[in-house]
């Protein structure tokens, strides 16, 4: 029976060896898929992080649009102003000269 009893020990020995062994490997496999998600997540971080700041930039840049684009109106304003007023001023002066023609033609015998 002694050696009935070592033959079952030894055979535990050796399926326990490949378990260990295969616990140990997936174990290491384990460690290293870790190892690589925390390297794709800082890298999603950095990549995060350079969008924000071009989307800070992107802000900042529209708002500076934005403010020299309502300078350009107000100027667009005040010129289309201006150029309404001389027109206004020509026709009146135009007027003039179309009466004082009429009143000298008119005074003038043919």
């Amino acid at each position: 029976m002694a050696p009935s009893a070592e033959l079952k020990s030894y055979h535990r020995e050796v399926s326990a060896v490949p378990e260990a062994e295969v616990l140990r490997r997936r174990n290491e496999e384990l460690e290293k898929e870790f190892k690589k998600s925390l390297e794709r997540e800082e890298k999603m971080k950095q990549e995060l992080k350079k969008t924000w700041e071009r989307l800070k930039v992107a802000e900042e840049a529209e708002e500076r649009l934005c403010s020299q684009l309502g300078e350009l109106e107000a100027e667009a304003v005040n010129q289309a102003r201006a150029y309404r007023t001389r027109v206004i001023n020509l026709m009146e002066q135009l007027s003039v000269a179309q009466k004082l023609l009429q009143s000298t033609s008119i005074s003038i015998p043919i």
